[in-house]
């Protein structure tokens, strides 16, 4: 294996430092004497990441929508799986359905996999080469429309087109 050296920006290692200080700062309820240890790890953390994960340009307007997105869907999956915990004549009829995705490899599609089970009765099961498998509740439900949408939105954060080869746009 050849090492290569790593390109870290600065710009990148500040803005990262800057939203890690703020998670820890909320983690820690803002107590001051916490930062002794949050310095040195808030350092550490965007360090490495800058080094693991490279800058990736967000559409900062399209990220703002999608928050509302995802407290919306938040809320219809957690009302979904209770009101399915206490009515047991809620339709459960379980599957698993195959979703071939257009983004490509990289944080947009582990973005989109980690927020599939946001969706109401969906979860990320399995990805294989470009297909996700999700497990659904309800195969009567159109899941595969949800993940669309879903596929999109995450394509407009990022700004990048979609691999049409295996669906229509």
């Amino acid at each position: 294996m050849k090492w290569e050296k790593i390109k870290i920006s600065g710009s990148t290692i500040v803005s990262r430092g800057v939203a890690l200080s703020l998670i820890w700062w909320i983690l820690t309820d803002g107590t001051a004497a916490s930062w002794w240890i949050g310095v040195p790890a808030v350092l550490l953390a965007a360090t490495v990441s800058a080094a693991l994960i490279p800058p990736v340009p967000l559409v900062w307007s399209e990220l703002l929508r999608f928050v509302s997105f995802f407290l919306l869907h938040s809320l219809l999956g957690g009302v979904d799986v209770a009101r399915r915990a206490l009515s047991p004549k809620m339709p459960i009829d379980p599957y698993l359905i195959a979703y071939p995705l257009r983004l490509p490899p990289g944080l947009p599609r582990i973005f989109m996999i980690n927020t599939v089970s946001l969706l109401p009765g969906t979860l990320s099961a399995a990805l294989d080469q470009d297909v996700l498998s999700v497990h659904v509740l309800n195969r009567h439900k159109d899941v595969l429309a949800e993940l669309e949408i879903l596929e999109k939105k995450v394509a407009r954060i990022f700004n990048i087109p979609l691999n049409n080869s295996t669906k229509g746009e």
